[in-house]
């Protein structure tokens, strides 16, 4: 049986994703394989880290990229809430598709996995959750089940209570972001029929509040496969882990009330700021001396010295300027003594 790990991830998210690589190294992963399932084909930068992390391989299953996003279009194409709403923004038809495809954890090289998306940061240990796929299907460790459920089905679908029992149902969501399971769990034949019931109508009881996520949990939910999340289960002996909530900070770690977190996410802060941040500007972001730690862990020299934006605007005018300045000086002496 192998253990491993799963990231989506491209050049957009380098800044995460080295951040979460070395945190993966330090604090209880740093045997365990890792597989960056590429987001898109941005992947220059990402491959050359790859190149220098002997655990670390690329997912290079086009078939299974191309089975996911097909049956991803197919889903949400027959969603004509979805369609109208996102028609009208004028996005695509299927809104991030590319998010979509960690459903290619499933054929992948890992018997048991976890999936992390690349804002997230690895605190603690990850032996329990693995311990935890030998008696469940499926294993996650968030607060989820505490949101409005309206975040991941459609309330207003006279269909939902028809599918699932609602009140069962609240228990048994979980966020995308961060999942175990195992290989084969969802697969081409029992996807194929889950794609004919939601084709025929059931995919309008999915929520437009992150469609991965809430496909994720559709096909979870209607599987019925079994469900463990320790967050529901065991509310009093498990940790946070979104940025939002009050950390202690020790040693690079963060802890809650004296309890080591096993991860931190990120989730929706834009990875725009992060590049700022690590391009010097001075952000502010929740956690970020513990982000720019593991983001500079092995390259301590890079890390660079933070500015207020302000300063760096005018520095971009300046040198805008200056460089306008060399332009017009260049031109003027093309056009004065170009013919001699």
């Amino acid at each position: 049986m192998t253990d491993g790990i799963y990231i989506l991830a491209n050049d957009v998210v380098f800044d995460h994703l080295v951040a979460l690589l070395n945190s993966l190294e330090v604090n209880g992963a740093k045997n365990i394989p890792v597989c960056i399932i590429p987001y898109d084909d941005r992947m220059k930068k990402v491959q050359v880290e790859i190149a220098t992390r002997p655990h670390v391989t690329l997912f290079e299953n086009t078939d299974s990229i191309i089975l996911w996003e097909d049956f991803a279009t197919q889903v949400w194409k027959t969603h004509a809430k979805a369609q109208k709403v996102w028609k009208s923004q004028g996005w695509e038809p299927v809104q991030c598709l590319e998010m979509h495809r960690k459903l290619c954890c499933f054929d992948g090289p890992f018997d048991k996995f976890i999936y992390f998306d690349a804002d997230t940061l690895l605190m603690g240990s990850l032996d329990y959750i693995y311990q935890k796929l030998d008696d469940f299907d499926w294993v996650a460790n968030d607060f989820q089940y505490k949101s409005d459920l309206n975040y991941i089905f459609d309330l207003s679908s006279p269909k939902l209570p028809q599918i699932f029992n609602i009140d069962g149902l609240q228990s048994h969501t979980f966020c995308a972001g961060w999942f175990a399971s195992k290989a084969g769990v969802l697969n081409r034949n029992n996807c194929s029929q889950f794609l004919e019931k939601l084709t025929s109508g059931e995919a309008e009881i999915m929520s437009l509040r992150g469609a991965d996520q809430s496909l994720l949990n559709y096909l979870v939910a209607r599987s019925k496969i079994s469900f463990y999340n320790f967050a529901y289960a065991e509310p009093e002996q498990v940790t946070g882990n979104h940025w939002s909530s009050q950390f202690d900070v020790i040693d690079d770690v963060l802890y809650d009330k004296g309890r080591r977190l096993t991860y931190l996410h990120y989730m929706s802060i834009s990875a725009a700021k992060f590049t700022r941040l690590c391009a010097g500007e001075d952000v502010e972001i929740p956690y970020r001396d513990v982000f720019l730690h593991y983001r500079y862990l092995n390259s301590s020299e890079t890390q660079p010295k933070l500015v207020p934006p302000n300063v760096l605007v005018r520095l971009g005018r300046n040198l805008k300027s200056w460089g306008m300045r060399k332009l017009n000086n260049v031109q003027f002496k093309l056009r004065n003594f170009g013919d001699k």
